[in-house]
């Protein structure tokens, strides 16, 4: 069943959020894997995330890669958790 997460990141900049990325990135095998969508969005106040999982164990996964990275580079903690809803329906268009 898919997962749709949503993530606040306050207090974390674009460029914050580049660095992470190209660490992830650079991790050997798909550190990616199972994730359907990503949408990084910057507000007034940090930054917003936004994917669709293929399941929560792909979710799950990718967590227990990205926050070790994420505490290395110096992410604040966000006062708020991620918060996860499984799917009803999803269609990727032209697909």
């Amino acid at each position: 069943m898919a997962i749709f997460m949503k993530a606040t990141m306050t207090g974390v900049t674009a460029a914050q959020y580049d660095a992470l990325n190209a660490e992830l990135q650079a991790l050997p095998g798909d550190t990616f894997a199972g994730c359907l969508s990503h949408v990084c969005v910057a507000t007034d106040t940090g930054l917003e995330i936004y994917d669709l999982w293929e399941s929560q164990e792909a979710m799950d996964k990718f967590g227990a890669t990205v926050m070790p990275v994420a505490e290395r580079l110096g992410f604040p903690q966000s006062p708020e958790p991620p918060t996860s809803v499984a799917v009803h329906n999803y269609w990727v268009p032209g697909a």
